[in-house]
This record gives structure tokens, C-alpha cells and sequence, in this order.
């Protein structure tokens, strides 16, 4: 009688198209962000090389170059890096000097003037200015006004001045209003979060309510299976405490304490977690002393 022949084993299963209905969505997910990314990048990077201009477009006049280099929101001021160019007959040398003493007066918000000799390479100078009309308690999402304008005497006579304004500093973005005559040199500035420090911002926030909710996820789970006191996931809850506190430290901009990012976020995740590691060891400890004590 003939032996019945052997059954043929299975072969390896092929994982390769089972995986292909996850990597698909995944590698459209990627690209889109990509996209998504470049965009707001993009349209940042515009934002910060726009300049606004303003004042006389005389050929015999004075031109300020204004760049916005930092804003300290905590002291409520800006530094300013004026540039002064004369043009036509006022200027020598393609306009790195002036013909005569020029003083170059500023608004009420901008704490000092500014004075060249005559026959003087100009080089620029870094003044401050006064912001107003926000709070930095309100970061992320804190707005500040300020009114940046110059007028110029040389030899004692005022002359035509054309303002040019520009923002240096990636934190904050910059709008500008025109003013109500072309011929005066006078910018309002509006200061706000730049998008980029805004989507951080908001990303910090919605991470610390992850966090604080997975710790309260797995508290629950301890909480109610009595396991005793399990250690490893104390160390996670606490360093989890900790960590919490030098994340929200790494926020762009230096908040303060109290700020509403803190009042959104950041207050109540600490103390979900802190509730959460004391809940885990009061009925770790119960639960581990009923043990003992059953025969």
C-alpha cells in the first residue's frame, strides 16, 4: 500500500501587502505636512523681507532705513537699527556722508534723537522704542503698537524724508499702517506672534493635555486592578512631573509665569499629574498592606 505523500508545509506569509494599506496613507500624510510646511514658511519668510515705506519721494532728501532687531516684550520696548542715507544734494561720497550738520529728530515713543556732522561717515545706530497696547501675560497670542516717525534738519533747515521700515526679528510679525499723508515720514507698527511661535506655542499646550491625559489613563488602570505599588510606572508619572515643568521652560520668548499658556495648559496638567502619582501610591500602599495583613 503506497504511503499517502506528505503535506506540503505552508510558506512565509508575505507581510508586504498587508502593510501597503498603512504606508500609503502614511507617505500621503508626510508629503502633505511637507506641504503644508513650505507654505507657512514661505509665506513667513515673505512677510519678514517686506518693507514699508512712507515719506517724500524727492530727489534731495534724507532716507532712514529702520530694521526692527528684537523686541523685548517683557520690558516693553524694541531696538530699532537706523540707517541714514542722504540723496541727491544733500549727500557726498554716494550719500555715506552728509553736506551739513544733520540732526535727525523721532516721535514721543522713540527714547533718543539722532545728530551726524557734516562731512561725517554715517554708520548706524541702534535706538530703542516704546511699545504699547498689550500685556505679555497674553502669550501666545500678545499684540503690541508703536508709532515710528522721523523728521530731518540740516543747516538748521528741515528737509524731505522717505522712511523705510523692515522686521529682523522671526518671533513677532510686523504690520504696518500707512499714515494719513503720503509726504509725512510716520509708520504704525502692529506687533503680534509670528506664526511659527504661534503653532509652537499652541503644539506645547496641546502635548502637556496628552500627557497629563495618559497619566490619568494609567492611574485609573493601577487604581482600579490593584496591582500594589508599581514602581515603574511612579518613576514615569513623576519624571513626567518634572519633565512637564522643563518643557513649558523651552517656549520661544521667555514667558512668564501666569501667562495664558500656563492657564490653559500648563497649571492643569502639573496638577493632574501630581493628583494622579498620589492617587497611584495611596491605593498602591492599601492594597499592598490588605495582602499582608490576609492569612
Amino acid at each position: 500500500m503506497a504511503s499517502p505523500s506528505p503535506v506540503p508545509s505552508p510558506g512565509p506569509r508575505r507581510s508586504g501587502a498587508s502593510l501597503l494599506p498603512v504606508l500609503i496613507p502614511l507617505a500621503v500624510l508626510m508629503v502633505v505636512a511637507v506641504a503644508v510646511g513650505s507654505r507657512l514658511q514661505f509665506t513667513e519668510r515673505q512677510a519678514i523681507d517686506t518693507v514699508h515705506t512712507s515719506g517724500s519721494r524727492a530727489a534731495d532728501r534724507v532716507d532712514v532705513e529702520a530694521v526692527v532687531q528684537s523686541v523685548d516684550a517683557a520690558a516693553r520696548e524694541l531696538v530699532l537699527r537706523v540707517r541714514v542715507v542722504p540723496r541727491g544734494a544733500l549727500g557726498e561720497e554716494e550719500g555715506t556722508a552728509p553736506v551739513g550738520d544733520l540732526s535727525l529728530q523721532t516721535s514721543v515713543a522713540t527714547l533718543s534723537d539722532l545728530a551726524f556732522g557734516a562731512h561725517e561717515r554715517l554708520a548706524p545706530k541702534d535706538v530703542q522704542v516704546a511699545i504699547a497696547g498689550g500685556s505679555i501675560g497674553d502669550y501666545p497670542f500678545d499684540t503690541y503698537e508703536t508709532d515710528i516717525e522721523f523728521w530731518a534738519l540740516m543747516g538748521g533747515k528741515e528737509v524731505p524724508v522717505r522712511l523705510f521700515v523692515s522686521n529682523n526679528d522671526t518671533r513677532f510679525s510686523l504690520s504696518a499702517t500707512p499714515p494719513a499723508s503720503g509726504q509725512d515720514a510716520v509708520v504704525g507698527l502692529r506687533l503680534s506672534r509670528s506664526t511659527s511661535l504661534l503653532v509652537f506655542a499652541v503644539f506645547m499646550m496641546v502635548v502637556m493635555w496628552a500627557l497629563a491625559s495618559s497619566v490619568l489613563l494609567g492611574a485609573w488602570y493601577l487604581a482600579t486592578h490593584g496591582t500594589g505599588v508599581a514602581w515603574p510606572a511612579l518613576a514615569w508619572m513623576a519624571a513626567t512631573l518634572f519633565a512637564l515643568a522643563a518643557f513649558r521652560n523651552t517656549a520661544p520668548g521667555a514667558p512668564p509665569i501666569g501667562c495664558v499658556m500656563d492657564w490653559f495648559a500648563f497649571f492643569w496638567a502639573e496638577t493632574v499629574i501630581a493628583l494622579c502619582l498620589i492617587t497611584v501610591v495611596t491605593t498602591g500602599v492599601r492594597g499592598a498592606l490588605r495582602s499582608d495583613d490576609a492569612p
